[in-house]
């Protein structure tokens, strides 16, 4: 039998349920190549191998007795630290929740569990979701497997590196201006940003509520898939999902290329894009055009506003959300201020103390557009230009299934790169910041190589058509063969 750590969500689950291998062998599998190569990378801050054991030993007894075990029985999971999962701490990447365990567990989490799927562990992340790079995290950077002197990517670095190095075949992210495909493309495997609304977000630590989703990372558009399949739908505890019906993302993966209208906006990518990345993108996109697709040019004509825009928005959103960590209920408690009898001080101590310059950064701009006499110039004029960004898709849908971009502007960076400027982080967001805005689906998919790293080709689609994001996905899988290929380190 080939290594288990090599393949696949769909074919590990398949070889579980019938019978060809255990759950017990697929997470010991898994477990031993974390314990060896992920000293390397850094993806975990918490393991569950206890439990992950456990769950595997009461999975291989269901199917012996001749139950199913699920669409993802035995497949190991990786979970971006800031879902809440039972019995393991949630950081979020961050000093400030220190000894935080969450009394009850994200929608998601119960679904996947319930699909077979088994949690190996919390991954590694940027600081309460807020960075590209998986620099901004309290415990230390993730590394990429292409390259251990580049980063992976962010904010869910950890979830992106795990699926890559083999640590697991599926993660969670979550994406609030990129964080799942921008991390996906820089490290080679599949991110899927969901419709805003299309997956719960109860048990997601909020960033910016208007604009987070959760979505899974694999090795293939199939096991996003499937994924997607599970965790989608409406949820009573979310208030924002939605009712719709989910679509059969899986069968969607079988439909051809030829009918597809994919629509380009060359007036977007005219700048800030490497040399290399672009070339892969237009050799992608000219195989598509062989292989049936027709090709049409689109106009976004306020995208460029897009990464002003989300900073306003955004850190709005975190100053509000953030508000709720201040040393009293959980987490870090600086108590030496508490001490001097003033409940300012504690407040102001522990989180001068908990939160990192990145995220004090986004608290201090979203407090400041939030503030009286700047509200109209800043926060609401950026809501303005986010109705508009989002009329731009509106109107490019009607003559398109599909936006094709590259994933990020370049392939991925040295750590430390771009650390010193904050703007300069920002932009590698560029391509991915508009469809979080507009509240639409993106997915980001492997096209090729440039310097020998991973370089990404982003798919948007209009709400609600995922199952189209997985056929254009798979359109490219068929051309060039399995996106994954798994990196030495």
């Amino acid at each position: 039998m080939s290594d288990l750590t090599s393949i696949g969500a769909a074919e590990i689950a398949a070889l579980v349920k019938g019978k060809k291998t255990s759950a017990v062998e697929v997470i010991e599998a898994h477990i031993s190549r974390i314990a060896s190569k992920d000293s390397a990378i850094g993806v975990f801050l918490a393991h569950n191998t206890e439990a992950a054991r456990d769950e595997a030993r009461a999975l291989d007894a269901r199917i012996a007795n001749g139950e199913d075990g699920g669409p993802l029985a035995g497949v190991p999971l990786a979970i971006k630290d800031v879902l809440h999962v039972l019995g393991l701490p949630t950081t979020c990447g961050s000093k400030i929740l220190k000894g935080f365990k969450p009394p009850y567990e994200a929608t998601v989490i119960r679904k996947l569990r319930q699909a077979g799927a088994i949690v190996m562990g919390k991954a590694n992340m940027d600081e309460f979701a807020m960075g590209s790079s998986n620099e901004n995290s309290a415990f230390g950077p993730v590394r990429n497997p292409w390259d251990v002197s580049r980063v992976p990517g962010g904010s869910s670095g950890g979830s992106a590196a795990s699926v890559a190095a083999g640590f697991s075949p599926l993660a969670l992210g979550s994406d609030t201006g990129g964080s799942i495909r921008q991390p996906a493309a820089f490290c080679g495997v599949v991110g899927l940003k969901p419709t805003y609304g299309r997956v719960s977000r109860y048990g997601l630590v909020a960033f910016a509520s208007s604009l987070d989703q959760i979505g899974p990372m694999a090795r293939s558009c199939e096991d996003a898939a499937i994924a997607l399949s599970v965790i989608a739908g409406e949820d009573v505890h979310d208030a924002t999902s939605s009712p719709r019906p989910v679509d059969d993302y899986v069968g969607a993966l079988a439909q051809p290329t030829r009918g597809l209208r994919i629509g380009v906006p060359r007036g977007f990518l005219e700048s800030g894009v490497e040399a290399g990345v672009m070339a892969e993108f237009d050799k992608t996109i000219a195989a598509l055009e062989r292989d049936g697709a027709e090709i049409v040019d689109v106009v976004l004509k306020n995208a460029p506003l897009a990464i002003a825009t989300y900073y306003l928005v955004a850190t709005a959103e975190a100053s509000s959300n953030l508000a709720r960590f201040d040393g009293v209920r959980y987490g870090l408690r600086v108590d030496s201020a508490s001490a001097r009898g003033s409940l300012k001080d504690m407040y102001g101590e522990t989180r001068d103390q908990g939160f990192g310059p990145e995220v004090k950064r986004r608290i201090i701009l979203g407090t400041f557009v939030l503030s009286s006499g700047y509200y109209d110039a800043y926060y609401l004029r950026a809501q303005k230009v986010r109705t508009l960004i989002r009329r731009d898709f509106d109107t490019a849908f009607a003559s398109c299934d599909v936006i094709a971009t590259p994933s990020t502007p370049s392939t991925a960076f040295k750590l430390g790169e771009k650390t010193a400027n904050p703007l300069e982080m920002y932009l590698a967001d560029v391509f991915t910041v508009p469809a979080n805005l507009a509240g639409v689906p993106g997915i980001s998919v492997p096209c090729g190589f440039s310097n020998g790293l991973p370089v990404g080709l982003q798919f948007v689609g209009p709400m609600f058509a995922e199952a189209t994001l997985m056929r254009a996905g798979r359109a490219v899988e068929r051309l060039f063969g399995p996106g994954h290929q798994r990196p030495v380190f």
